[in-house]
């Protein structure tokens, strides 16, 4: 072995042994003076209080700090002097092991090198009048310009937490921090300028509360990362800079600026390819509860700043975050929003110098680009402003085919085949709970060449085009035009208060329709007598699911007030001319307000209601009719439903004021024996044609007369029909073959029971007598008292034994 490295070991040796004869000495000095080193200890850990901090016992800890010396503090407390008022101690801990400077010992001035407080408690306190028990805590003199070889001051290189409970407990302001410290190591430089340091952290945040009132940030997150820290004795602010920190599964990039002055702080906060949900519950329940209404699905990029002054003015922090949000899909309380992007931004003080809160408080959208419902929309800036009682403002335009519509409206109530539609809005609305109200809507929606299907009344519309102006909340249609079969009606319409009532009182949506057509086809409006037919719903959001069903309800619910004009109106058999009708849609039915029509060379007027039930439908009718063919008019009406008595049967010219009421088919057509009512007529110029009740007596009495065609110049009468029953008030009959007095029940299917007085003279001569001489000389000679009567399904002609 070379003789230089021989002397070099032994040197080493030499040197290692006189290290663990000192350090052996070190810890046999502690042994011995306990009482003097705890009190040299606890009179450097003094320089910095006001106040105390006490130990019950020290004992070493000697292979902990090798080869410095280690001694551990047990039963440290640290209690400010109102302590006995509030009851939180500042530090309480089990023990806290403290490494020596192993030379200080000898020259009576112990240096601490590291402090590691275990199993404790830190509660940092400050009552509502601004008191705290940090009070205890000196004030640090002023750095000199030329600072000494070795300061006096205590400078602790290393300071560790395991198993600590930090609690910042401010009640003046309404703040909480509470943090379960599982580990923090801290390594400590003190150049002239404070210190400097790297800290290790690994805390759960019990409470993270800038107002307890509104409930914490980070609430059960686990905080675990290594962030750097400095002093700055100039600014009295300890900084951090930004550096990654894991807030649960998430790496956020965080830094911050402390003022330990007047306890502001002003965070960074930046995050990329984070979920939506995980940074909403990542705040205040009050805000959370707000966001959480929101989703977006895939990860977006997150930038944010918590700033406080320390002057407690408004409560809160300020808050400023920054999100970009690309090819999303974005869920809203109104429905999806897919293909989304935009940039957003948030805060709680639009107004400059204004309040911080939720009254100050805005939401932007820049440049948002979506599809809704598969309709493309464009918005510049969408603003939600006050977020106490939020207003929410944009301009939206878009353009697109209406079939991208189909399948994702929700309720499947259309079907869209063919057309276009653009739209320019502004709006401006009331956000209650998250729902639209009382918009103030402006702008157009113009709908060309649409094909659509309206399934529930199953209605097809071609070649229908609307122009839609928004003014205020007012809705109005112009140049509207649609087909429906060979039926084609223009349209123009006006909704005051649309926007408005759509989201707040559909029921209360009044439409003021205005309609003419050159040729209408009723039968093809007949849907509206039947049911809603329900299309099986294709699987959707919640939010469309709201949507689709507040359209779909608005559509039933909302009433509209029709003024129609026709030039012809056909329904199966009926034609008409000049047709004006004022109607009513209700949610329950069809009220005929008031309608005309030229008929059969007469004139119709008449008014009712048609009420849908689930089987069929309710009726009732007012008519006047004005001297209209009776033959054509039984015809246009299949008769009104029986059989006995047909357009076959009759000729002349009616006249009538009815009142009935009954059911008619979802398919338009008049059930048997649901007619109920009263008919007050006037027949002129009549004939009754090969009616069988007449042609029965003719054959018993009459032979040589022909009671298959009778002839009436005028006849007045009053029928009154309950079912398949028509009650004939008393009613006399001058005619050409005979005269006779009828009254009695006509049983459209069974039931007849007519009394008939008839004098057997011919009143074929009567012609010549004047209107006294023809009422005197009606019922001479004979008369024959017959009663028609239904005999199992057959009618039978029979003397009438109790004639009055």
């Amino acid at each position: 072995m070379a003789r230089w490295l021989k002397i070099s070991l032994r040197i080493l040796s030499v040197f290692v042994g006189l290290i663990i004869l000192t350090w052996l000495a070190g810890a046999f000095y502690i042994n011995r003076n306990k009482k003097e080193v705890l009190a040299s200890i606890l009179e450097q850990l003094n320089k910095n209080l006001n106040g105390k901090i006490t130990a019950r016992s020290m004992e070493p800890t000697l292979l902990k700090g090798f080869p410095g010396i280690s001694v551990s503090l047990n039963d440290v407390l640290l209690r400010d002097s109102l302590w006995a008022q509030h009851k939180h101690d500042l530090l309480k801990a089990q023990d806290i092991d403290v490494s020596l400077n192993l030379f200080s010992l000898f020259s009576g001035n112990v240096n601490i090198n590291r402090i590691s407080i275990n199993n404790a408690s830190v509660y940092i306190y400050q009552d509502s009048s601004g008191y705290s028990n940090t009070s205890i805590f000196k004030s640090k003199p002023a750095p000199e310009k030329k600072s000494s070889p070795k300061s006096s001051a205590l400078e602790i290189k290393n300071i560790n937490f395991n198993n600590v409970r930090l609690v910042l407990d401010n009640q003046k302001r309404f703040k909480l921090f509470n943090f379960a410290i599982d580990q923090i190591e801290g390594k400590i430089e003190y150049p002239d300028s404070g210190w400097t340091g790297k800290i290790k952290l690994k805390t759960m945040v019990n409470s993270f509360a800038f107002n307890t009132r509104k409930g914490s940030f980070l609430k059960d997150k686990l905080l675990e990362g290594t962030l750097s820290a400095h002093y700055s004795r100039i600014e009295d602010a300890v900084i951090l800079a930004p550096e990654i920190l894991k807030i649960g599964a998430n790496p956020f990039k965080i830094g911050a600026k402390i003022d330990l002055a007047n306890s502001g702080f002003n965070i960074s906060i930046a995050v990329d390819q984070i979920l939506y949900k995980d940074i909403a519950l990542l705040l205040s329940p009050n805000i959370s509860s707000k966001l959480l209404k929101f989703g977006i699905e895939k990860p977006i990029d997150v930038r944010g700043n918590i700033i406080d002054d320390g002057s407690g003015k408004y409560g809160d922090p300020l808050i400023r975050v920054g999100i970009k949000v690309r090819d999303n899909i974005v869920s809203i309380p109104a429905g999806t929003l897919t293909a989304t992007n935009f940039d957003g931004s948030f805060t709680n003080q639009d107004t400059v110098g204004g309040i911080i809160g939720d009254e100050n408080s805005s939401i932007k959208f820049l440049k948002l680009t979506a599809k809704y419902f598969n309709a493309p929309l464009k918005i510049d800036t969408l603003t939600v402003n006050n977020l106490a009682r939020p207003i929410a403002t944009g301009l939206i335009t878009s353009q697109f085919p209406l079939s991208n519509l189909n399948n994702s409206i929700g309720t499947n109530d259309f079907e869209f085949k063919n057309g276009t539609a653009s739209l320019s809005l502004y709006c401006k609305a009331d956000i209650d709970n998250f729902r639209f109200t009382k918009p103030v809507v402006s702008g157009k929606i113009k709908i060309a060449n649409a094909d659509i299907l309206y399934i529930p009344r199953k209605m097809h519309l071609v070649k229908s085009a609307l122009n839609i102006d928004f003014n205020q909340n007012n809705l109005s249609i112009q140049n509207g035009h649609f087909q429906l079969g060979k039926s084609e009606l223009n349209v123009s319409c006006n909704i005051a208060n649309f926007a408005n009532l759509y989201y707040t009182d559909p029921e209360k949506i009044l439409v003021n329709l205005k309609m003419h057509s050159p040729q209408l086809y009723l039968n093809e409006f007949l849907p509206f007598l039947g049911p809603r037919t329900v299309k099986k719903k294709t699987k959707s959001s919640a939010g469309t699911k709201t949507v689709s069903k507040e359209l779909s309800n608005v559509l039933e619910v909302s009433k509209m007030n029709i003024r129609l004009t026709v030039d012809k109106a056909i329904y199966d058999k009926f034609t008409a001319k000049n047709l004006d009708a004022d109607i009513s849609l209700r949610g329950e039915g069809i009220f005929l307000n008031k309608i005309s029509v030229a008929h059969a060379g007469g004139l119709l007027s008449l008014n009712g209601s048609i009420i849908q039930e689930s089987a069929s439908n309710r009726f009732k009718i007012n008519s006047k009719i004005s001297h209209v063919s009776v033959k054509d008019f039984f015809y246009s009406f299949d008769n009104f439903g029986q059989k006995s008595i047909t357009n076959q049967n009759l000729r002349g010219y009616l006249s009538a004021l009815v009142n009935i009421g009954g059911r008619i088919s979802h398919g338009g057509k008049i059930l048997p024996r649901s007619i109920n009512g009263k008919v007050v007529f006037n027949l002129k110029n009549a004939a009754l044609v090969n009616f069988e009740p007449l042609e029965k007596v003719g054959k018993l009495a009459f032979a040589n007369r022909n009671l298959s065609d009778i002839r009436i110049n005028n006849l007045d009468g009053t029928l009154n029909i309950n079912g398949d029953k028509i009650a004939i008030s008393p009613m006399q009959i001058n005619s050409s073959v005979l005269n006779l007095n009828v009254k009695g029940i006509y049983g459209l299917t069974s039931g007849t029971d007519i009394a008939m007085d008839i004098p057997l003279r011919n009143p074929k001569g009567d012609e010549v007598l004047d209107k006294k001489q023809k009422r005197e000389a009606r019922m001479r000679g004979i008369v024959l008292h017959l009663k028609a009567v239904d005999e199992n399904g057959e009618l039978k002609v029979r003397w009438n034994k109790d004639h009055d």
